[in-house]
């Protein structure tokens, strides 16, 4: 172990020099998870966690920071808002507003600017550098949803906020739209407090969820929510889901959005998470048309690029069909012609999402599929 230095004082600079880097907050948790194993058992065994094989692959390693990183003593935490800086008031209301019309497509809002692991990782590593400077020789990892890390279990340890009912972590002056992210370090460092739980009898979260993915107060069966069938699920959208996607083509904030606790989320002042062009606003139909080489240049340093081409042919053409059977007119004529135009895609997976997006427009309008209205 280190010496030379004070503990408590430490941590006090290193909170400094987490402002200084833009986090929102610095906490510091021990090592010992053991009370959050039989929950994640749990969950595991239910088969909560779908395709999503790295969850169980490592096992419990996800609750024992000293096996996933031997010498591992404390893990340092960190958030860090991610509103875009010019997000205006009343932006729930507003984000709620696209959900309302079918032919724009939603993408969430975490998702819109530069890949978040890319800004934190830069910065936490930055973040570690200062602390070697400043005890000597320092054995650390940093990780941003990077690796089996029980990031809202040390999060809400550590006194970052409280787990609420949708699973994520909520602060009082910050609601949940903040990214975290972790530095396991070789010292031994005092822990901050945890804070207590405000959700009190509000279960707005649970009852939004569009496809009932919130079982019950911190209990998430991912195999069903938006954001992992559109992101993390890599084969087809289950066909009793689809019409429940919406207009959502990436992730899905609904739960966020009608959090009370979010009328206090922070802008983030960093240009980095500031909406990219074409990611807030844009119509079905002009991101359906984005070749593979347009998606790559569009998504370069996005999170997005991630789930491919393909995939995002997939999400949107889910979309595309609930629009159709949602608006008429010329806008339906033009999202219908979309359509037919990737029938033929060389992807099966994009076929068969969209001849579903053709039929689906069909049945509900009574117009034989392929038959081109005006």
């Amino acid at each position: 172990m280190k010496t030379g230095f004070v503990a408590a004082q430490l941590v006090s600079q290193i909170q400094a020099w987490g402002r200084e880097l833009a986090f929102s907050q610095i906490g510091v948790t021990g090592v010992d998870l053991s009370a959050a194993e039989p929950g994640l058992n749990a969950w595991l065994q239910a088969g909560f966690h779908g395709d999503m094989g790295y969850m169980a692959s490592h096992g419990l390693k996800r609750a024992r920071p000293a096996e996933l990183v031997p010498g591992t003593v404390s893990v340092i935490t960190a958030r860090m808002d991610y509103l875009p800086r010019d997000t205006p008031e009343g932006w729930q209301a507003i984000e709620l507003g696209r959900l309302e019309r079918p032919g724009e497509a939603v993408v969430s809002l975490y998702a819109r600017g530069r890949d978040y692991h890319k800004v934190l990782r830069n910065r936490l590593q930055k973040l570690a550098e200062r602390i070697a400077t400043e005890v000597g020789p320092l054995g650390h990892r940093v990780f941003t949803d990077s690796a089996p890390v029980l990031e809202a279990e040390l999060a809400s340890r550590s006194g970052q906020g409280w787990r609420g009912k949708h699973t994520l972590v909520l602060n009082r002056e910050g609601g949940s739209m903040f990214f975290l992210g972790e530095i396991y370090v070789d010292i031994a460092l005092p822990a901050s407090e945890p804070v207590s739980d405000h959700c009190g009898a509000c279960t707005a979260c649970i009852e939004v969820c569009p496809t009932r993915a919130i079982l019950g107060p911190q209990r998430l069966d991912a195999r069903r929510c938006i954001s992992y069938l559109t992101i993390e699920h890599a084969g087809a959208i289950p066909e009793d889901l689809r019409p429940l996607v919406g207009n959502r083509i990436y992730g899905c904030d609904d739960c966020q959005l009608v959090c009370p606790w979010n009328k206090f989320a922070q802008r983030s002042p960093l240009p980095d998470f500031d909406p990219r062009e074409g990611l807030a606003g844009s119509r079905l139909i002009d991101l359906f048309a984005w070749t593979e080489a347009e998606f790559l240049r569009r998504t370069e340093g996005s999170p997005i690029r991630r789930i491919g081409h393909e995939r995002w042919l997939r999400n949107i053409a889910v979309a595309m069909g609930n629009a159709l059977s949602a608006v008429a007119g010329v806008e339906r004529n033009a999202l219908h012609q979309a359509l037919v135009a990737r029938s033929e895609h060389p992807s099966a997976l994009v076929r068969e999402h969209v001849a579903w997006a053709l039929e689906r427009g069909g049945r509900e309008s009574g117009i034989p599929e392929g038959t081109a209205v005006s």
